[in-house]
């Protein structure tokens, strides 16, 4: 049995404490995309923790953690998660990486950086952790997979090779330093070292799996809005945060994949970019950020402030319906509870003209909002177990937001525990 988690939106929905949740049930627990850009939040037994490679079923013994090959491979951010975890009293997590994964090399960054520097007032808002030019080189078909660490003389080849362009653009568009050929190899043979233990065939070990009747849960970084094809383009991540890529990213059959939860939020929040339709600013926005997450709403990776708004149904049904979502978890809903009233983005006010579909870039960043405002509850959920405990105009919000979305949600999360959780 195979279950993806997915977000719905801009990412930081709270995957993380939904994957780390359903791990406690599952065999495998499977990165399959993105790289160590964004963060997942966990708060659980051993601590609070912000995971940006390791999967979030890192916390659970009887779990192996893959990173699937459609993965940005950090290989010391990884090593340095590990060891961070361990020191933390959780027990040594069982990893196995997949030996097609491709290697983020150091080059990376500073590409990412310098290119940033380069666009100047046109950024993308990059967390600068080499993710475009990492996926750039992957389909110029001048990364390198992890075996390739392995094969001594054609490494050396290679990094020849790619170091020929990659210097002349460093000399000419960045005006930067040249990379020196020997200093990168001995850092390729280093990453050898750092990651040997854990390389595993994950196109055999899946096949396996599944023949074995296994439990895997197929974990995403980011959400829709942040898909290169699907997203807010060009403010977008450079690998396809769908469940359907899952598939892919982890190397199985797409008809394997069984149920897909998409994790969507009670209110927006983004980091980075883009249009946002919802957004809120000023004290309003001050007072949800404050509130909002485990400590506020700040993101895992770059601590940067959110961009916060109230909630899009407009984009999280779109986001639902790409995602191909079978069931939803509604999380951070406690959050609301200081509210009297909260508005609800029911529709987009497009040159005159109101649509309840998701439009492309364009014409998103020419919407303005069209509000719905339905009653607080005006108290504290958390601890409550069972749904109808729920305050009703709790109940109303959830049943509100369930019809909009036309997918079921059958998770709700009201505190930031990995326990704090209602199922319907």
């Amino acid at each position: 049995m195979v279950k993806a988690v997915v977000g719905a939106c801009w990412g930081d929905e709270g995957k993380g404490k939904i994957t780390d949740m359903l791990a406690e049930d599952s065999d495998i627990v499977v990165r399959f995309q993105g790289g160590a850009n964004a963060g997942h939040t966990i708060v659980n037994d051993y601590g609070k923790f912000a995971l940006h490679l390791l999967p979030s079923g890192s916390f659970n013994r009887n779990v192996t953690n893959m990173i699937g090959n459609g993965v940005a491979l950090d290989i010391p951010q990884l090593v340095k998660e590990i060891e961070d975890v361990v020191s933390k009293g959780v027990p040594r997590p069982n990893i196995v990486v997949s030996e097609r994964a491709q290697v983020l090399m150091p080059y990376h960054k500073l590409f990412d950086q310098y290119e940033e520097e380069r666009l100047s007032d046109r950024q993308f808002g990059s967390t600068k952790s080499g993710i475009a030019p990492f996926f750039s080189d992957k389909f110029s078909k001048i990364g390198f997979q992890v075996w390739e660490l392995f094969e001594e003389e054609r490494l050396r080849e290679k990094i020849k090779n790619v170091l020929e362009v990659k210097n002349l653009m460093l000399e000419h568009i960045y005006h930067k330093p040249a990379i020196d050929a020997d200093e990168l190899y001995a850092t390729c043979k280093e990453y050898a070292g750092m990651i040997k233990p854990y390389v595993i065939d994950s196109v055999a070990f899946m096949h396996n799996a599944i023949k074995e009747g296994k439990t895997i849960l197929l974990e995403g970084q980011l959400g829709s809005l942040k898909d290169p094809d699907f997203g807010i383009y060009p403010m977008t991540t450079s690998s396809s945060t769908l469940a359907g890529y899952g598939a892919i990213g982890a190397g199985i059959p797409p008809y394997e994949i069984k149920e897909i939860i998409t994790v969507v939020k009670a209110y927006s929040s983004a980091v980075g970019a883009g249009a946002f339709v919802s957004e809120i600013f000023g004290d309003e926005a001050d007072e949800l950020r404050r509130r909002g997450g485990d400590g506020g709403e700040y993101g895992a990776t770059t601590g940067r402030p959110r961009r916060m708004g109230w909630f899009d149904c407009v984009a999280s049904r779109y986001g639902c319906r790409v995602q191909g979502t079978t069931a939803v978890a509604f999380t951070v809903l406690d959050v609301l509870g200081y509210l009297d009233e909260i508005p609800v983005c029911v529709g987009y006010e497009i040159d005159g003209e109101v649509t309840r579909d998701f439009p492309t870039t364009g014409r998103l960043e020419r919407a303005k909002p069209v509000l719905k405002v339905l009653p607080g509850w005006k108290q504290d959920i958390r601890g409550i177990k069972k749904y109808e405990d729920l305050p009703q105009n709790c109940r109303n919000y959830i049943e509100f937001i369930e019809r909009e979305l036309e997918v079921p949600i059958k998770i709700v999360s009201n505190g930031p525990a990995r326990h704090d959780i209602i199922m319907r």
